[in-house]
């Protein structure tokens, strides 16, 4: 059976065509039918199974990050350990509140050794506060040679607590230096003032939180 065979045949005479046409058409028919059953039944099937297919892959990056965290725990470990014996020796450079006055006769004594003079030493009236640490701005006027005003900032910097300075300014006047800075120490917070501390915190959150 050739092509103009098959352009010959007559659907009104289907039941007395050949088998192989018959074939065919019966063969083309359940194909339309299996697409359309696809279409139309299986369709949310296929939408179903694609959710499921990227759920899968959204896990297995969360595994692989899991495994890659469970992996490097130790080392995680180890390094908090070692920021906390980082942090533990900066607290230590922190006078509290008792040894306060004794670091500021040492920032005085530092400038005295060195032959400097003080016009002005005055402690702000009030420490600025932070979680657990207060600061202690210190204004101060000193006037020397340019060597020993040098020598007095490497002391300074020398000190066992922590003091910095800030706000440097320095006048030249025939050859006698006048400096003009803000000293800042801090002190760590006792466990009364870090709850006071953090309550005041809470507070100023909670009322911002009820605006």
């Amino acid at each position: 059976m050739n092509l103009d065979d098959l352009r010959n045949l007559n659907f009104r005479e289907a039941g007395n065509w050949p088998l192989l046409p018959k074939v065919l058409i019966l063969t083309g028919i359940l194909i339309v039918i299996l697409a359309l059953g696809a279409l139309l039944d299986w369709k949310d099937q296929w939408e179903s199974l694609d959710a499921q297919r990227n759920e899968e892959t959204k896990l297995k990056d969360q595994y692989s990050q899991k495994k890659a965290k469970a992996i490097n725990f130790d080392l995680y470990v180890q390094q908090l350990k070692e920021v906390e014996l980082s942090f533990g020796a900066l607290v230590k450079q922190l006078p509290n509140r008792a040894e306060i006055d004794a670091l500021l006769t040492d920032i005085n004594q530092a400038g005295l050794g060195r032959g400097l003079t003080f016009e002005l030493f005055k402690p702000a009236a009030q420490e600025k506060m932070a979680d657990f640490y207060a600061e202690l701005p210190i204004n101060i006027k000193i006037t020397g040679n340019y060597h020993d005003m040098g020598a007095f900032a490497s002391d300074v910097a020398q000190l066992p607590r922590i003091v910095t300075l800030n706000d440097v300014g320095i006048a030249n006047d025939k050859g006698t230096l006048t400096l003009e800075a803000v000293a800042k120490t801090f002190r760590y917070l006792d466990d009364e003032e870090v709850a006071k501390q953090r309550a005041a915190q809470k507070a100023a959150k909670d009322k911002a939180a009820k605006k």
